[in-house]
Protein backbone atom coordinates (compact mmCIF):
# COMPACT_ATOMS: atom_id res chain seq x y z
CA UNK A 1 0.00 0.00 0.00
CA UNK A 2 1.17 3.45 -0.91
CA UNK A 3 0.42 5.21 2.10
CA UNK A 4 0.80 2.65 5.03
CA UNK A 5 0.99 4.28 8.31
CA UNK A 6 0.89 7.67 6.80
CA UNK A 7 -1.35 10.44 8.12
CA UNK A 8 -3.15 12.90 5.86
CA UNK A 9 -5.10 15.54 7.25
CA UNK A 10 -7.78 16.34 4.82
CA UNK A 11 -10.36 19.62 5.19
CA UNK A 12 -13.78 19.53 3.68
CA UNK A 13 -13.43 15.74 3.85
CA UNK A 14 -17.45 14.95 4.61
CA UNK A 15 -18.40 15.13 0.96
CA UNK A 16 -17.13 15.70 -2.71
CA UNK A 17 -13.59 15.75 -3.42
CA UNK A 18 -12.77 15.80 -0.08
CA UNK A 19 -14.57 12.63 0.47
CA UNK A 20 -12.87 11.12 -2.77
CA UNK A 21 -9.71 11.99 -1.25
CA UNK A 22 -10.26 10.56 1.64
CA UNK A 23 -11.21 7.22 0.65
CA UNK A 24 -8.15 6.72 -2.12
CA UNK A 25 -6.08 7.48 0.79
CA UNK A 26 -7.74 5.09 3.20
CA UNK A 27 -7.31 2.62 0.60
CA UNK A 28 -3.91 2.97 0.35
CA UNK A 29 -3.39 2.41 4.23
CA UNK A 30 -3.59 5.59 5.21
CA UNK A 31 -5.00 7.12 7.87
CA UNK A 32 -7.06 9.85 8.01
CA UNK A 33 -7.20 13.48 10.05
CA UNK A 34 -10.90 14.13 8.64
CA UNK A 35 -12.19 17.44 8.96
CA UNK A 36 -15.47 19.34 8.14
CA UNK A 37 -18.00 21.70 9.38
CA UNK A 38 -21.34 19.84 8.90
CA UNK A 39 -21.13 17.29 11.38
CA UNK A 40 -24.58 15.60 10.32
CA UNK A 41 -22.69 14.89 6.70
CA UNK A 42 -19.18 13.82 8.49
CA UNK A 43 -21.61 11.07 10.51
CA UNK A 44 -22.92 9.75 7.33
CA UNK A 45 -19.72 9.46 5.53
CA UNK A 46 -18.23 8.10 8.70
CA UNK A 47 -21.10 5.40 8.15
CA UNK A 48 -20.78 4.71 4.58
CA UNK A 49 -17.17 3.66 5.41
CA UNK A 50 -15.81 -0.26 5.77
CA UNK A 51 -15.23 -1.06 9.19
CA UNK A 52 -11.66 -1.31 9.26
CA UNK A 53 -11.48 1.98 6.96
CA UNK A 54 -13.68 3.77 10.18
CA UNK A 55 -11.04 2.72 12.50
CA UNK A 56 -8.53 4.56 10.66
CA UNK A 57 -10.33 8.04 10.81
CA UNK A 58 -10.57 10.71 13.28
CA UNK A 59 -13.13 12.59 12.33
CA UNK A 60 -13.31 16.38 13.83
CA UNK A 61 -16.18 19.10 13.29
CA UNK A 62 -14.50 21.82 12.63
CA UNK A 63 -15.33 25.26 10.48
CA UNK A 64 -12.12 26.20 8.87
CA UNK A 65 -13.38 29.84 8.67
CA UNK A 66 -12.99 30.25 12.07
CA UNK A 67 -9.20 30.26 12.32
CA UNK A 68 -8.63 29.37 16.25
CA UNK A 69 -11.11 26.77 15.56
CA UNK A 70 -9.12 25.23 12.87
CA UNK A 71 -5.85 25.52 14.68
CA UNK A 72 -7.43 23.39 17.65
CA UNK A 73 -8.35 21.14 15.24
CA UNK A 74 -5.56 20.18 13.55
CA UNK A 75 -3.82 20.31 16.99
CA UNK A 76 -6.28 17.47 17.98
CA UNK A 77 -5.64 15.31 15.18
CA UNK A 78 -1.61 15.86 15.25
CA UNK A 79 -1.72 14.58 19.00
CA UNK A 80 -3.78 11.78 18.02
CA UNK A 81 -1.53 9.79 15.11
CA UNK A 82 1.55 11.77 16.32
CA UNK A 83 2.48 12.59 13.25
CA UNK A 84 1.84 14.58 9.49
CA UNK A 85 2.67 13.42 6.04
CA UNK A 86 0.26 15.56 4.20
CA UNK A 87 -2.46 17.87 4.52
CA UNK A 88 -4.81 18.34 1.26
CA UNK A 89 -6.49 22.38 1.64
CA UNK A 90 -10.23 20.88 -0.12
CA UNK A 91 -13.00 23.03 2.36
CA UNK A 92 -14.34 25.48 0.22
CA UNK A 93 -17.38 27.45 -1.17
CA UNK A 94 -19.05 28.26 -4.18
CA UNK A 95 -21.51 31.11 -3.72
CA UNK A 96 -24.75 31.68 -6.13
CA UNK A 97 -24.29 32.84 -9.67
CA UNK A 98 -23.77 36.61 -9.42
CA UNK A 99 -22.56 40.11 -11.28
CA UNK A 100 -19.55 41.71 -9.52
CA UNK A 101 -22.34 44.50 -9.04
CA UNK A 102 -24.41 42.37 -7.07
CA UNK A 103 -21.34 40.82 -5.50
CA UNK A 104 -21.44 42.25 -1.51
CA UNK A 105 -17.66 43.04 0.14
CA UNK A 106 -18.76 41.14 2.90
CA UNK A 107 -19.29 38.18 0.54
CA UNK A 108 -16.05 38.72 -0.91
CA UNK A 109 -14.47 38.30 2.41
CA UNK A 110 -16.73 35.19 3.55
CA UNK A 111 -15.21 33.25 0.48
CA UNK A 112 -11.96 34.50 1.07
CA UNK A 113 -11.90 33.28 4.18
CA UNK A 114 -12.70 29.63 3.60
CA UNK A 115 -11.10 29.08 0.08
CA UNK A 116 -8.09 31.25 1.24
CA UNK A 117 -7.22 32.18 4.37
CA UNK A 118 -7.90 28.81 5.33
CA UNK A 119 -5.28 27.48 3.18
CA UNK A 120 -2.75 29.67 4.53
CA UNK A 121 -4.00 28.84 8.27
CA UNK A 122 -4.14 25.07 7.99
CA UNK A 123 -0.67 25.13 6.30
CA UNK A 124 1.13 27.34 8.79
CA UNK A 125 -0.19 25.52 11.70
CA UNK A 126 1.50 21.90 9.43
CA UNK A 127 4.88 23.43 8.42
CA UNK A 128 6.89 21.99 11.19
CA UNK A 129 5.09 18.60 11.23
CA UNK A 130 5.96 18.53 7.55
CA UNK A 131 9.53 19.24 7.75
CA UNK A 132 10.00 16.03 10.14
CA UNK A 133 8.49 13.60 7.58
CA UNK A 134 9.49 15.69 4.20
CA UNK A 135 5.55 15.66 3.63
CA UNK A 136 3.36 17.64 1.24
CA UNK A 137 0.28 20.09 0.92
CA UNK A 138 -2.01 19.56 -1.62
CA UNK A 139 -4.54 22.61 -2.61
CA UNK A 140 -7.40 22.22 -4.36
CA UNK A 141 -8.07 24.91 -6.33
CA UNK A 142 -9.99 25.29 -9.38
CA UNK A 143 -9.28 25.97 -12.96
CA UNK A 144 -11.70 29.11 -13.07
CA UNK A 145 -7.82 30.23 -11.08
CA UNK A 146 -6.69 30.35 -15.10
CA UNK A 147 -9.36 30.76 -17.07
CA UNK A 148 -12.04 32.91 -15.02
CA UNK A 149 -15.76 32.09 -14.47
CA UNK A 150 -19.05 34.26 -15.56
CA UNK A 151 -20.51 35.49 -12.61
CA UNK A 152 -18.05 34.14 -10.26
CA UNK A 153 -15.05 36.82 -9.64
CA UNK A 154 -14.90 36.13 -5.86
CA UNK A 155 -15.02 32.52 -6.41
CA UNK A 156 -12.40 32.70 -8.91
CA UNK A 157 -9.68 35.00 -7.06
CA UNK A 158 -10.11 33.13 -4.16
CA UNK A 159 -8.51 29.79 -6.37
CA UNK A 160 -6.50 31.90 -8.15
CA UNK A 161 -5.04 33.03 -4.53
CA UNK A 162 -4.75 29.60 -3.71
CA UNK A 163 -2.62 28.79 -6.89
CA UNK A 164 -0.20 31.79 -6.19
CA UNK A 165 0.43 30.76 -2.81
CA UNK A 166 1.25 27.14 -3.59
CA UNK A 167 4.00 28.33 -6.08
CA UNK A 168 5.60 30.80 -3.22
CA UNK A 169 5.29 28.07 -0.61
CA UNK A 170 7.05 25.39 -2.86
CA UNK A 171 10.27 27.95 -3.06
CA UNK A 172 9.74 28.59 0.64
CA UNK A 173 9.93 24.46 1.36
CA UNK A 174 11.84 23.78 -0.80
CA UNK A 175 14.59 23.30 0.99
CA UNK A 176 13.20 21.61 4.07
CA UNK A 177 11.46 18.31 1.51
CA UNK A 178 8.36 19.37 1.97
CA UNK A 179 6.71 19.98 -1.90
CA UNK A 180 3.52 21.32 -2.75
CA UNK A 181 1.32 21.55 -5.36
CA UNK A 182 -2.21 22.20 -6.08
CA UNK A 183 -4.99 20.88 -8.47
CA UNK A 184 -7.21 22.25 -10.64
CA UNK A 185 -10.51 20.52 -11.20
CA UNK A 186 -12.24 21.74 -14.35
CA UNK A 187 -15.89 20.59 -13.36
CA UNK A 188 -16.88 18.02 -10.78
CA UNK A 189 -19.89 16.16 -9.98
CA UNK A 190 -20.04 16.94 -6.47
CA UNK A 191 -22.61 18.76 -4.28
CA UNK A 192 -20.92 21.68 -4.07
CA UNK A 193 -21.51 22.08 -8.10
CA UNK A 194 -25.33 20.99 -7.64
CA UNK A 195 -25.49 23.81 -5.43
CA UNK A 196 -24.38 26.11 -7.49
CA UNK A 197 -26.54 24.69 -10.63
CA UNK A 198 -29.27 24.91 -8.56
CA UNK A 199 -29.20 29.03 -7.91
CA UNK A 200 -29.59 29.20 -11.61
CA UNK A 201 -33.02 29.13 -13.93
CA UNK A 202 -32.42 25.35 -14.99
CA UNK A 203 -29.84 23.24 -13.03
CA UNK A 204 -30.41 20.21 -15.03
CA UNK A 205 -29.65 22.24 -18.05
CA UNK A 206 -26.42 24.04 -16.35
CA UNK A 207 -25.13 20.49 -15.38
CA UNK A 208 -25.20 19.24 -18.94
CA UNK A 209 -23.49 22.29 -20.18
CA UNK A 210 -20.63 22.34 -17.60
CA UNK A 211 -20.47 18.43 -18.38
CA UNK A 212 -20.03 19.31 -22.68
CA UNK A 213 -17.35 21.73 -21.46
CA UNK A 214 -14.72 19.18 -21.32
CA UNK A 215 -14.17 17.50 -24.68
CA UNK A 216 -14.31 14.13 -22.87
CA UNK A 217 -17.62 14.87 -22.23
CA UNK A 218 -18.29 14.37 -18.79
CA UNK A 219 -17.50 16.13 -15.55
CA UNK A 220 -14.67 14.18 -13.41
CA UNK A 221 -15.72 11.95 -10.28
CA UNK A 222 -14.16 12.93 -7.11
CA UNK A 223 -12.26 9.75 -6.61
CA UNK A 224 -10.73 10.64 -9.71
CA UNK A 225 -9.03 14.13 -8.35
CA UNK A 226 -8.32 11.80 -5.33
CA UNK A 227 -5.77 10.08 -7.58
CA UNK A 228 -4.05 12.35 -8.70
CA UNK A 229 -3.78 13.71 -4.57
CA UNK A 230 -2.48 10.04 -4.15
CA UNK A 231 0.37 10.42 -6.88
CA UNK A 232 1.44 13.93 -5.66
CA UNK A 233 1.70 12.73 -2.09
CA UNK A 234 3.44 9.82 -2.76
CA UNK A 235 6.97 9.81 -4.15
CA UNK A 236 6.09 9.06 -7.36
CA UNK A 237 5.81 12.72 -7.75
CA UNK A 238 9.31 13.81 -6.15
CA UNK A 239 10.44 15.64 -8.45
CA UNK A 240 7.07 17.71 -8.77
CA UNK A 241 6.40 21.12 -6.65
CA UNK A 242 5.20 24.57 -6.58
CA UNK A 243 2.78 22.87 -9.56
CA UNK A 244 -0.96 23.68 -10.87
CA UNK A 245 -2.14 20.05 -12.10
CA UNK A 246 -4.68 21.33 -14.32
CA UNK A 247 -7.27 18.39 -14.22
CA UNK A 248 -9.71 19.57 -16.67
CA UNK A 249 -10.78 16.75 -18.69
CA UNK A 250 -9.46 18.71 -21.97
CA UNK A 251 -11.44 21.82 -20.94
CA UNK A 252 -8.31 24.26 -21.48
CA UNK A 253 -8.00 22.73 -24.92
CA UNK A 254 -11.54 24.26 -26.12
CA UNK A 255 -11.48 27.14 -24.03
Amino acid sequence: MRFQNRVVLITGSAAGIGAGCAQVFLDEGARVISLDRDQSALEKWLESLAPAHREQVWPIVCDVANTAQLQNAIQSGLQTFGRLDCLINNAGIHPPALTIAETSLELVEQVMRVNFIATFAASQAVIEELKKTRGTIINISSMTAVLGQENSTAYAASKGAQVSFTKSLALELARYGVRVNAILPSNVDTPLMRTWAASLPDPEAALDRVARLQPLGRMATPDEIGKIALFLATEDSSFLTGQAIEADGGAALDY
